[in-house]
């Protein structure tokens, strides 16, 4: 894993984007938030074309040839497909195993490739990245959430804001919101094979798309491509379990219906009950 330098210019860096400045960045971040959002609850039928080359492009990173490619219509479709491979806890037991035996499954070699990718572009964010440790006001105490224009205005970093307002609000609607109690139901009780989430991936990739296009973020060609193919998944497809010889890919749903989270001060959204159904007419999340 890569051990991005900290950037100790940070808080000057930020200074200098504060006021007028700063509330035009945010405003045009929330532009950015809205296109991420979209993608990450777009109904649309899946790019498979698109989705099919960045995992293709991903797997060549982990020196893996082109797998095959099986779609399926739901999460709940993939199941049978997807037995034997690793759950998350068994991908841990076999990551903190001081000598673990024959090679490493492929979802440790993407678990790690992701991680790196993730440290390269911290390192290239301008001011000290709040994703490498916690925003904190002081020495105990972490930055306060407040409405983006009075957190600006009260000299909460930008950076800070942008983490909160992009990162954060993005997870809280797409992971909190809406894959994990999917993923709930789906798992009945029982553990699921450790997968990635294609549009539901969103919040993490808008959040460097967000610094990099704000001028806030310099990423080198190699891990702007990379970051390309996150984006690329994140905008054509749904979930997708990775295996050596076949990776299997869901479509996007057909419905989802979303309200807002109560006391929020980025819009996150949460699903309504009964307010997703897959293209095979699976309805999770009805009681």
């Amino acid at each position: 894993m890569i051990a991005p330098a900290r950037r100790e210019d940070a808080a000057e860096t930020v200074i200098r984007v504060r006021g007028k400045n700063a509330h035009d960045r945010w405003r045009e971040a929330l532009k950015i938030r809205q296109e991420w959002l979209d993608h990450g609850l777009s109904t649309r039928p899946a790019d498979r074309r698109t989705a099919e080359a960045a995992l293709t492009a991903v797997y060549a990173r982990m020196s893996r040839p082109k797998p095959r490619f099986t779609w399926v219509e739901s999460p709940h479709q993939a199941i049978p497909l997807i037995a034997g491979s690793p759950t998350l806890d068994q991908l841990y037991a076999w990551i903190r195993d001081p000598r673990p035996r024959g090679t490493p499954p492929l979802a440790s070699d993407l678990a790690m490739v992701a991680s790196q990718l993730r440290g390269t572009l911290s390192a290239g964010v301008a001011h000290l990245d709040p994703e490498l440790s916690a925003a904190r006001k002081g020495k105990d105490k972490p930055w306060p959430e407040l409405p983006p224009s009075t957190a600006l205005d009260t000299g909460v970093p930008l950076g800070v804001v942008l983490h909160q307002g992009i990162r954060t609000a993005l997870h809280r609607s797409l992971a909190t919101g809406f894959r994990e109690p999917v993923l709930r139901t789906l798992a009945g009780g029982r553990p699921v094979p450790v997968c990635w989430y294609g549009q539901q991936d969103a919040a993490w990739v808008a959040y460097y798309d967000t610094l990099h296009r704000l001028g806030l973020a310099r990423y080198g060609p190699d891990a702007l491509d990379h970051l390309g193919d996150w984006a690329a998944l994140a905008r054509s497809c749904g979930w997708w379990w990775p295996g050596e010889d076949v990776c299997v890919v869901v479509e996007r749903p057909e419905l989802v219906q979303t309200e807002p989270v109560p006391g929020t001060w980025h819009d996150e959204v949460r699903l309504r009950r009964g307010g997703v159904r897959y293209r095979d007419g699976w309805h999770p999340l009805l009681t």
